[in-house]
């Protein structure tokens, strides 16, 4: 016998594992040891560790020997805390078996749930509970589940679009629904429940060729092989990517006694929040569904009803929240809230489960949450003293930060234009892009420069490369706490959730709004507003965020850990200021030839063409003169901007040709407005073309080449700075030649450079000048010379 334990039991508040075994046993797995540890309602059960799954693929996709003899004396374990016993026609307990990794990956990979139902465990388990209707539910709930999941997915099936057997079984339920003119699940009767589990089997063996097992210990071997499969999966192989998750963490697999929340009126399954999600706020958040099972809430197949009254919104305020309905069992659940965010120190993400008014608790983990939210709970619990300030730092992903700045709909646009349809606000942002019903078309689209809106009845977690691509998420079905939106917050994309109006036909690639003409159509253009959950039609303006008055002091929290002063790239003084209000010590890169693009830049490139285009030096001077003093307009207000701090200034970089007109209109009107022939502006483009334009003649090539364009930049900067300290001011300049690769180079730069100072200094009557002189190692042969290259250069 193997030595190694694979198998770790908790249940009835003890357990062989802890929080802090998260690598082991994965995140679910320890959070449900901690919860039992901390004396939480937590149905029993047992682990199967990340090694065992490590194991599995290691001996060809094969179980160890020795796990399933592991598994059964577990199982003894759970069948006694319980009372039941697996497989056991009177007293059956039946088990779910879920993934749970190291890191959260929410709805990567796969659950099973009411393992154990069979011919031979069904009457006993009608007898035990008299309600037929809620045994069928669970079987046909088992069968959709395990068909799907152990039968087509982990066989690595890959059926067409559509065709899949979860697919066809949803949609047999459907079609039965709408000939019986049921709104809902819950209005199906006891016997077309048993009626549909029988069909449901019979289309399963059709389509996979392969009866539904009918063994409970068949079923349960079938359920841990299949999760560890799901590691392997294409979504979850996606996800890891996205998200740098190593192949060789593994998953575990968690074996739990099955609690039902499809019982009855006082029966529940729901998904909270400790804080909002969302923004942050120290209010408990989430939703819940009377007589369903924990995968309808996440689904998006109905419409969660609110947690609390904090949580309702348009989609839900008509439904009774679970404060008011069952106002005992809220106030239990709102106690086990306070417990969990004292002990694990964070917001986190939880499930529960009510069965006839006994509520149990299924899994907690850290809650994915979007970068104001994180920001704002990094704060709160740093000041309610939960956590320390290096852990404060450490709860904002850098990333996270980025997110503050998403753009948002410019409130001036919005009032002009009429919503098209509402949802629920489930990602930041604002986003604006073409339709596309799939998630292949997502990618392949955004692959062609697109930007495109994702828009689906509910996302799945085979979307996830789709929803990566999409600059943002439009779903007709869902929650708060669907997939589409715990994804999109995690990731800080835009996303709208739950917009009930739509009628999505994925197979026409359009989507109507009921109650309206309006129909939307593949590559029509929409807007997202991912605060309010609005969706406006065609590409509304947008604009920057408002900064998170938050950010200051997080920001101030973080410079007491780091070891590393951080400059910016600025090209404008506009940038320049922005950078310093965000805390920049300082401009790292300034490229000059910027000045030449975007906003207010007609007359320098006009004059920088006409030096391009000059016969002579002479020609080349006059037109310098005249640009020298925007050049040095744009150079004194950046150093006026950052003043006290470094400006590195890069010296004119790109080939030429680059601004010279291409296209003939351009070339024509460049051509009279300079009093030239129109073929003379081609021919010098043409001259001046670099078949390699990220070498040849650009850089500290042109400087040499043309003196005259490095003495006008260098005297704008020398004469900015000398104008600004008379002013006052301290500018500390910073002089960059770009892509040199040997050392004379840089002297025969440095010898203009000289003569440009030393006619600076005479003018303003000064001695000295302080500035940096260097350049840019980015050329191999330079990386070589590095050595010799930096005796001239500071």
């Amino acid at each position: 016998m193997s030595k190694i334990k694979r198998v770790y039991t908790f249940g009835n508040k003890t357990a062989e594992g802890k929080a802090d075994m998260k690598n082991l046993l994965g995140g679910k797995g320890a959070n449900l040891a901690e919860m039992c540890l901390l004396g939480l309602p937590v149905p029993a059960g047992f682990t199967i560790t990340t090694e065992a799954c490590n194991e599995y693929y290691t001996n060809d996709c094969t179980l160890h020997p020795d796990l399933m003899p592991e598994v059964w004396a577990a199982m003894k374990k759970t069948e006694d805390t319980m009372k039941m016993k697996y497989g056991d026609p009177d007293n059956a307990l039946l088990v779910s078996c879920r993934s749970g990794a190291r890191k959260s990956m929410p709805g990567m990979m796969d659950t099973v749930l009411n393992i154990g139902l069979c011919s031979a465990t069904i009457p006993g388990f009608l007898k035990k509970t008299n309600n037929p209707r809620f045994v069928w539910d669970s079987y046909r709930r088992l069968i959709m589940m395990y068909a799907d999941v152990v039968m087509e997915k982990a066989e690595g099936i890959e059926p067409a679009e559509g065709k899949g057997i979860r697919k066809q079984l949803d949609e047999k339920l459907d079609s039965f629904k709408k000939e019986k003119g049921y709104k809902s699940d819950t209005e199906i009767t006891a016997d077309e429940l048993k009626n549909l589990a029988e069909e449901f089997k019979v289309i399963v063996k059709q389509v996979l060729g392969k009866p539904f097992p009918d063994d409970a210990k068949e079923q349960l071997e079938g359920g841990i092989k299949a999760v560890f499969k799901s590691w392997n999966g294409k979504k979850a192989v996606s996800y890891r990517r996205i998200e740098g998750i190593p192949d060789d963490w593994g998953t575990a697999v968690n074996v739990q006694a099955m609690v039902f929340g499809n019982m009855g009126d006082t029966s529940a399954t729901g998904v909270a929040f400790t804080r909002n999600p969302a923004t942050g706020e120290n209010l408990f958040y989430g939703e819940w569904l009377v007589n369903a099972q924990g995968e309808d809430v996440v689904a998006g197949i109905r419409t969660p009803s609110p947690l609390n009254n904090e949580t309702k919104n348009e989609q839900n305020k008509h439904l009774p929240s679970m404060e008011e309905a069952m106002p005992q069992t809220y106030k239990e659940l709102v106690k086990i809230r306070e417990i969990l965010e004292k002990s694990f120190h964070d917001m986190l993400d939880i499930e529960f489960t009510i069965q006839e008014s006994v509520l149990y608790m299924l899994q907690c983990r850290a809650g994915k949450r979007t970068g104001t939210a994180a920001l704002n709970m990094a704060m709160d619990m740093l000041h309610e003293k939960l956590i320390d300030e290096k852990t404060a730092v450490l709860r904002v992903d850098p990333a996270q930060l980025d997110e503050l700045l998403h753009p948002i709909c410019n409130p001036d646009a919005e009032k002009k234009v009429k919503t098209v349809v509402k949802g629920l606000p489930a990602g930041p942002g604002a986003a604006v892009g073409k339709v596309v019903f799939t998630a292949e078309d997502a990618v392949a689209w955004f692959r062609k420069g697109e930007k495109v809106i994702l828009l689906r009845e509910e996302t799945n977690p085979e979307d996830v490369e789709g929803m990566r691509a999409a600059q943002g998420i439009l779903t007709a079905r869902g929650g708060m706490t669907s997939h589409a939106a715990l994804v999109a917050r995690g990731w800080g994309k835009c996303c709208i959730v739950g917009a009930g109006a739509l009628h999505v036909d994925a197979s026409s690639k359009t989507a109507k709004v009921t109650g309206s003409n309006i129909v939307i159509k593949e590559g029509d253009v929409l807007t997202l507003n991912g605060t309010k959950g609005n969706v406006y039609s065609g590409a509304l303006a947008l604009m920057d965020a408002s900064e998170n008055p938050r950010f200051r002091e997080f920001m101030k929290l973080v410079d007491k850990f780091r070891k590393m002063g951080v400059r910016t790239n600025a090209d404008t003084p506009a940038d320049a200021k922005v950078a310093r209000d965000f805390g920049a010590e300082g401009i790292g890169l300034f490229r000059t030839e910027h000045m030449f693009y975007g906003k207010g830049s007609e007359q320098p490139l006009f004059l920088l063409r006409k030096m391009i285009l000059s016969a002579n030096e002479t020609e080349r001077r006059k037109a310098l003169n005249e640009l020298s003093g925007f050049v040095k307009k744009d150079m004194k207000a950046t150093l006026e901007a950052m003043d006290g701090l470094p400006v590195t200034f890069r010296l004119l970089d790109p080939p030429l040709h680059e601004f010279v007109p291409q296209s003939p209109d351009k070339q024509e009107e460049l051509a009279k407005a300079l009093g030239i022939k129109k073929e003379d502006v081609a021919k010098r483009g043409e001259a001046l073309h670099e078949s390699n334009p990220m070498m040849g003649h650009r850089g500290v090539r042109l400087g040499i080449t043309y003196p005259e364009v490095t003495e006008m930049q260098v005297r704008a900067m020398f004469e900015a700075t000398m104008e600004l300290i008379k002013e006052g001011k301290k500018p500390h300049p910073e002089l960059m030649v770009p892509v040199t690769c040997d050392v004379s180079e840089l002297d025969v730069t440095k010898k203009v450079v000289d003569k440009v100072y030393e006619e600076v200094c005479n003018k303003f009557g000064v001695k000295k000048i302080d500035y940096k002189y260097g350049t840019m190692i980015e050329i191999p042969r330079a990386t070589l010379l590095a050595d010799r290259m930096a005796k001239n250069a500071e």
